[in-house]
């Protein structure tokens, strides 16, 4: 017996099927009686101020008075679940702002005795102000029920073939709004949420991971660098700094540059959510109006197949060590 197959051996014997599946994501209000806890929790004790609630109110308001992610986040859970063996996996849902919490969850599987899981988060890009704060829920959900789990994080997968294709698609579905003969002049802006400026003095990736898919989708959609552009949206409320240029400052400055028609493709989400519906669909299309711009977007991935598709595939590589080989 090799070295590798006994090291194999020993692992598969400590591994109790089904492996689990932890699928995490944002959280987010089912009402606006609910945005007042949801928000408390998001701000993690700092106060908030009547004006922001109203504020949010209203964006939510504007939206349906709920936000979409928690079902469209179940149903890529469940799109992830019927291409998984159900002998071998386990799937689960956690949200890091709302319920289902993470940490309950991870509670849920030390019960149902998961004994190795594999976790990762429904955002592609990696950064410690993000991605991190999902692991450290697990990490407090074990502490918290006192329980064993070896979790195998996916901490980013911004450069997976199947994830570029996924998005070159919205790509082309966003310029097929224009008659052939007129996308040549269409310009597509490529957006993710902005995070404090403070992240690139620490070596964050996050910023570069975001640029890297930008890239790699503008190659795959047979985009001239002149066709597309970047820009950060969404920047929170506070008096630091942000990542930019915002959204609403690109699209201006777009303007000012002859551009008339743009395609926005937020490559930093993968579902439709009030950071989209709002940001995007209203707040940025007003700016762009404004300016004499016909903004487009096509829909977020959501459980997009190709998408899925690519949680699936990611999920098999991190689970196969602790599998029975099926050769």
């Amino acid at each position: 017996m090799t070295a590798v197959s006994a090291k194999r051996r020993e692992t598969l014997s400590r591994v109790e099927l089904p492996v689990g599946v932890l699928v995490m994501a944002y959280g987010g209000p089912s009402s606006l009686d609910e945005l007042p806890g949801y928000l408390a929790d998001i701000r993690a004790g700092r106060p908030t101020s009547r004006e922001l609630l109203a504020e949010i109110t209203h964006n939510y308001r504007a939206i349906g008075g709920r936000s979409p992610l928690p079902e469209i986040t179940r149903r890529q859970v469940e799109a992830v679940r019927a291409q998984l063996d159900p002998a071998r996996f386990r799937c689960y849902l956690g949200m890091r702002h709302w319920a289902p919490w993470i940490e309950e969850v991870v509670g849920e599987m030390i019960e149902d005795g998961i004994t190795h899981a594999v976790s990762l988060v429904l955002a592609p890009h990696y950064s410690a102000l993000s991605i991190a704060k999902y692991a450290d829920k697990v990490a407090a959900g074990l502490e918290l029920y006192r329980g064993e789990i070896e979790f195998e994080h996916v901490t980013s997968y911004h450069d997976r073939p199947g994830l570029v294709e996924a998005l070159a698609a919205r790509v082309s579905e966003g310029l097929a709004r224009w008659p052939e003969v007129e996308r040549d002049r269409v310009h597509v802006v490529f957006s993710a949420h902005s995070l404090p400026a403070r992240v690139l003095e620490t070596g964050d990736p996050y910023d570069a991971q975001l640029r890297e898919t930008a890239r790699l989708v503008a190659k795959r959609a047979g985009l001239g660098p002149d066709r597309w552009s970047w820009s950060f949206q969404s920047a929170g409320r506070t008096p630091e700094p942000w990542l930019g240029p915002q959204l609403e400052e690109h699209l201006v400055a777009l303007a000012a540059g002859g551009v008339t028609d743009v395609v926005s493709v937020p490559v930093g989400f993968v579902s439709d959510h009030v950071e989209i519906l709002y940001d995007i669909d209203v707040k940025a299309r007003e700016v762009a109006e404004q300016a004499g711009i016909r903004l487009e977007r096509p829909p977020a991935l959501n459980d997009d197949p190709l998408f899925v598709a690519t949680l699936v595939e990611l999920i098999r590589e991190r689970a196969a060590p602790w599998l029975p080989s099926t050769a």
